[in-house]
């Protein structure tokens, strides 16, 4: 079904406002009080919930909602009381570094003790892990909540997204700031707005669409204030937020002075935009225009130019959503030659091929429109190798949903098609499926790819990305034997389409604790909004270690200036 995004959708605002603040306020700490405190509302809730359901249709499986309160069978709702101490127990724990057999006790959101025959009292809930892997929950380096772009907005919002995002084993995500006519400061105010009906955890990137001394010194405020440690930096979306490269020299110049790591969208927005044209009067207007505007060879360019000027300015460089070899090869070059460059596929460019975006039925081919493009058949294969031998380093999503309704503004021109396709609740599963049951890659390795090497570049290990005394308690019981299957009828996203749709694997997340609560279990969620906390990130990651000392190195080397007499006059 189709969620409106027209008539009613203001009003319908202040509905699910009024809902929130019913539903934050009912939160308590046991059922019995719960029950009590509620009862005088519920004949109230109900019927709202039911307006709701008019005005807001939701995928029959769906079945939660802005407030935290479940519709049909499956629970979705206001979270019950738990205890704040749980064991699990008989799991296989699996660290980036390390896997054991072992408990985990758990108290007051935080790990407290990893080791065998943990005892307990008879107060803490226990968690029978045996036969299964006990990891630290996924970490999504790249998301877009709420998001305001292409004359709409994606979605799903920071508690739809995450309430997704859990289900299927990520805990915590990082997702992009967009500033509000290149005002920074503006732009972050908005982003926690949008931010207050979290239900997990979440950090901020901030993306530059200007420059001028203004924003110089709100970058310095996002650093060492707002603790936001990376900087986007879009290279494509002429005429919107595409920045040139004397921007973009700036920007790698202040990311380094504040040992804030600088991002880059990599594509050639200038060539995108001929080659939109391109397509148009050659009369293909349908969504393979898209892919066909912006080839592999644009996105390798950009990737190649973004490097060399990252190089030239000696700072480490984040490359996100890598989608072709081109992107990749030139990745693997400059980490050949010791340059500190990260490269971030995305789920949809690992598992998927460019055949859908061909699909002769609009509504099927434009949910696949993104940008940079998926690839044609091989690229998905490449970029898995690459991922496998460590010349790309970690998973996202890319997470920037539009429903069909949005992007049928595109059905006579791919340029209006809203850029963006789901993966939150799927990448945990499909990046196992993938990448581990065809033996690409062990265990540990999935734990680094999907969470821990987030954190280390996002400095904020090993409080999260691992199952340590001392860590957060975000953790997933995962069973390596149970199957999967991905559909629009069972998955949590407010999307009406899914791009991953049929597909079906083994491994599944059982259950899922984020802040030592247990929120996913038995194919229930038990979410509320507002619960969610942001998670500063400080400067200085492991990336910038021995900068200085590069760079003190080179200037030695200069042997200049070389001291001349002057010319006789």
């Amino acid at each position: 079904m189709i969620e409106c995004q027209t008539k009613g959708a203001r009003s319908l605002s202040y509905l699910h406002f009024f809902l929130r603040v019913v539903a934050g306020a009912a939160v308590v700490k046991s059922s019995r009080s719960m029950a009590s405190r509620l009862g005088p509302r519920l004949i109230y809730l109900s019927s709202v919930i039911f307006l709701l359901s008019i005005f807001t249709p939701i995928s029959e499986s769906n079945q939660f909602c802005d407030a935290g309160i479940s519709y049909g069978d499956s629970a979705c709702g206001i979270s019950s009381s738990s205890s704040s101490k749980i064991l699990i127990k008989g799991g296989t724990v699996v660290n980036a570094h390390q896997q054991e057999i072992a408990d985990v006790y758990i108290e007051d959101g935080i790990i407290v003790a990893v080791k065998p025959s943990i005892k307990v009292s008879d107060d803490v809930t226990v968690l029978d892990a045996t036969g299964k892997f006990v990891m630290p929950g996924g970490i999504d380096p790249h998301t877009h909540l709420g998001m305001e772009f292409m004359g709409t907005q994606s979605v799903d919002d920071f508690f739809s997204g995450q309430a997704a995002a859990l289900a299927g084993g990520t805990t915590m995500h990082i997702d992009f700031v967009i500033p509000v006519n290149g005002s920074l400061s503006a732009g972050l105010e908005a982003y926690k707005d949008k931010a207050k009906k979290s239900c997990m955890d979440y950090g901020f990137h901030m993306a530059i669409t200007k420059w001028d001394e203004i924003v110089s010194r709100e970058m310095e405020i996002m650093v060492k204030e707002q603790g936001i440690n990376s900087f986007k930096f879009f290279m494509a979306y002429k005429g919107a937020l595409m920045i040139n490269d004397e921007l973009l020299l700036e920007g790698l110049k202040k990311c380094k002075s504040l040992g804030a790591l600088a991002m880059v969208h990599a594509e050639n927005g200038d060539a995108v935009f001929e080659g939109q044209k391109k397509m148009i009067e050659l009369g293909i207007t349908g969504p393979e225009g898209h892919a066909l505007s912006r080839p592999p060879v644009l996105e390798g360019e950009a990737t190649a130019r973004a490097i060399r000027l990252a190089g030239f300015v000696n700072t480490p460089l984040y490359v996100v959503h890598v989608m072709s070899t081109d992107a990749m090869e030139e990745i693997a070059r400059a980490r050949k030659s010791g340059q500190r460059v990260i490269g971030e596929p995305v789920v949809s460019g690992l598992v998927l091929d460019d055949s859908g975006i061909w699909d002769p039925d609009f509504t099927t081919a434009a949910k696949y429109v993104m940008s940079p493009p998926i690839r044609a058949s091989g690229h998905d294969k490449a970029l898995q190798a690459a991922l496998s031998t460590g010349i790309l380093q970690l998973v996202g999503t890319d997470h920037c949903v539009f429903n069909s309704t949005q992007k049928a503004f595109g059905i006579d021109d791919f340029r209006k098609i809203p850029n963006g396709v789901n993966g939150i609740e799927e990448r945990m599963h499909l990046v196992w499926d993938t990448m581990v049951e065809s033996g690409q890659i062990s265990v540990t390795d999935y734990v680094r790819l999907t969470s821990t090497e987030c954190a280390r570049i996002f400095n904020i290990y090993p409080r999260k990305g691992a199952i340590l005394a001392g860590s957060d308690a975000d953790i997933i019981i995962f069973n390596p034997s149970s199957s999967f299957e991905i559909t629009t009828r069972s998955h949590h996203s407010r999307s009406d389409t899914n791009v991953f749709e049929g597909k079906r694997g083994k491994g599944k997340v059982e259950v899922t604790i984020a802040g030592g609560r247990v929120l996913w279990n038995n194919g229930e969620l038990n979410v509320v909004p507002g619960s969610g906390k942001f998670i500063k990130m400080p400067p200085y990651s492991y990336l910038f270690g021995g900068i200085d000392k590069a760079d003190a190195k080179y200037l030695s080397s200069l042997q200049a200036p070389v001291k001349r007499s002057k010319a006789a006059t």
